[in-house]
């Protein structure tokens, strides 16, 4: 269906060409004063020029075409030659009963899908999900869930570090630890156990133990090296010790990211780009593109109009080995032969930028992907504590990202005992719900590209620009319904009628503005704009629903209507939060 500002623009547009002008001057803006008008149209200022004439004949030519306008209520000049705009009650209300019946809810359908994949995840095994890892996933599963809710063909990928001298470090440490385990037996034959060797815990403790001795101790580190390069030749015992490390992490990041409400499609790993970096790097080398530079194998990837230097793109170190870059390439080359997508999106912390330019412009440069192939990377800031350093435990550690839901959940559920609007028995389940919301909407009602602080105390008010804000709202709204059914009312009858006072009316111009955000937000790659769309939509409802007596309505049509109104607010706001990544909960 078309966009409220669409018909509007088409109806000026009429005006405009009735009255001799370009119809292209019909744009037709939100008013940026709400207190003369809802909308406004600029475009008598913006013919002035060509039609050499002043801009107020220009609009009082186009108004004089608006009369019997079915579209507009108001429609007046201002000097030096805005047109103000009120839009008709009656025109409004038939525009909201198409978007109830509306599939999508006004948002356009992609005409021509495109498939995307979305790296947000990026992981290294072995080690606990921590706080640094919270705006990737989150931004990332909310594109993704936005970029579906149109119509693309959307991909996520975990994309899971784990080949690198962490796997050497942790055999290393297992081999000093436990030298009698079968995996160190060169002479051994046999199946290898199907039971790890270890815990979780047990995993997360060795590895930053292997770390911290690598680190002052230099045979050990000669250790681990040659045990990652062992591995990476495939020796029995250390692919089985790998394979055992690989099961009980993922079974655990799959724990963590479940508890965040973010899922991957893919659970692909750096190791399955290996087997594509030999051909790779012989293609370059061959086309000419790879040369030695101080032994190092790179591609030089600067270009006559950067303002600042761009190193060479390195393939291989001087010993031959491979690199984070060689890796992301390689998984280039494996994404565009098992999907060939659209486009290739990676949500990393802003501070990879330089890395990317030198991938992207080496996979261009090189043939990797096809010149319409889009390599796009958003770059999203750091997530800071109150003092604006990033966010740490008090005792100046790196947070667990199980320790802060932990937190938030326990702060939800003092919040909810306190209120007593939820029994105990069921306070537990609502506080996730509720807590994940604090979590989800206090990142990403921050642009992406910026710092911001995570403040704890604000996240979980129910009151102003939260997550429990807005759940309340909801909340609220079922409320109603539920009360509206169980006095005997029909919550399938009736149609949404003009607005009988300005709130009403406000609320029904922040609904119609649904299919443009989520078009925008997902063009922009900006799930904040969902989250300052739908705050506008609960501020609305909310005075609506103080200035309006819903259940109280003598008379049964206007009654119905506000409840069709209430269907509608709730299913654009629970859809909206969906495509946040949260749900709301029937009660808290």
């Amino acid at each position: 269906m078309k966009k409220l500002m669409e018909q509007m623009a088409d109806e000026l547009s009429a005006a405009f060409e009735k009255a001799g002008y370009d119809p292209s001057y019909g744009k037709v803006t939100v008013s940026n004063r709400p207190d003369l008008c809802e909308f406004q149209c600029n475009g008598a200022m913006a013919g002035a020029k060509a039609y050499k004439k002043a801009p107020f004949m220009i609009a009082d030519d186009v108004v004089a075409n608006l009369g019997n306008s079915p579209v507009f209520s108001m429609a007046e000049v201002v000097k030096p030659g805005f047109i103000n705009l009120k839009v008709k009650e009656e025109f409004l209300a038939d525009y909201l009963e198409q978007m109830a019946v509306d599939e999508k809810l006004s948002v356009t359908p992609a005409e021509t899908p495109k498939t995307i994949m979305i790296d947000y995840g990026g992981p290294n095994v072995a080690k606990p999900l921590h706080v640094g890892h919270l705006r990737s996933a989150i931004i990332g599963e909310s594109i993704k869930r936005t970029g579906r809710y149109i119509g693309h063909k959307v991909i996520g990928d975990v994309h899971l570090g784990d080949w690198g001298l962490q796997m050497g470090l942790i055999i290393t440490e297992l081999k000093h630890r436990q030298p009698e385990l079968v995996y160190f037996d060169d002479s051994y034959t046999g199946e290898y156990p199907s039971e790890a060797p270890f815990t979780i815990s047990e995993l997360e403790e060795i590895y930053p133990c292997a770390s911290g001795k690598s680190k002052t101790d230099e045979e050990y580190r000669n250790e681990a090296l040659e045990a990652t390069h062992l591995l990476q030749q495939g020796k029995p015992g250390y692919m089985a010790l790998w394979n055992h490390i690989m099961n009980v992490s993922v079974t655990d990041l799959k724990r963590n990211y479940d508890n965040l409400n973010v899922s991957f499609d893919l659970w692909k790993k750096e190791s399955d780009a290996q087997p594509y970096i030999p051909d790779m790097v012989e293609k370059m080398k061959e086309q000419g593109f790879a040369y030695e530079d101080q032994g190092a194998l790179v591609v030089d990837v600067k270009e006559e109009s950067d303002t600042k230097e761009i190193p060479p793109c390195m393939l291989l170190k001087s010993d031959g080995a491979s690199l984070y870059t060689t890796t992301d390439l390689a998984t280039i080359v494996e994404r565009v032969k098992l999907f060939d997508p659209d486009e290739i999106l990676y949500v990393v912390d802003k501070r990879q930028e330089l890395h990317f330019i030198q991938v992207f412009r080496c996979a261009r440069k090189t043939g990797l992907v096809k010149d319409e192939t889009k390599l796009s990377f958003l770059g999203f800031g750091t997530m800071n504590g109150k003092d604006g350093k990033p966010f740490k435990t008090r005792e100046g550690g790196v947070m667990r990202l199980e320790n802060l839901i932990a937190d938030i959940d326990e702060e939800m559920y003092r919040k909810i005992v306190e209120n007593r609007s939820v029994k105990d028995k069921d306070a537990d389940e609502t506080a996730k719900i509720v807590g994940l919301s604090a979590i989800k909407y206090g990142d990403l009602s921050n642009q992406a590209t910026k710092d911001y602080i995570f403040d704890v105390d604000r996240f979980t008010s129910f009151e102003g620009n939260t997550g429990p804000y807005i759940l309340y709202t909801i909340v609220r709204i079922k409320s109603i319904l539920n009360r509206f059914v169980e006095e005997g009312g029909d919550a399938d009858a009736g149609r949404i009628l003009p607005a009988v006072n300005e709130s009403e009316k406000n609320l029904m111009l922040q609904l119609t503005g649904f299919g443009a955000t989520v078009e925008s937000a997902f063009e922009e790659k900006a799930p904040h704009k969902i989250c300052a769309y739908i705050y506008e939509v609960s501020n609305a409802f909310n005075s609506f629903y103080h200035e309006t007596k819903i259940l109280s309505e003598a008379n049964q049509a206007q009654k119905e209507s506000f409840i069709q109104l209430l269907k509608l607010t709730r299913e654009v706001l629970e859809t909206s939060i969906d495509l946040l990544g949260f749900s709301a909960p029937d009660r808290m």
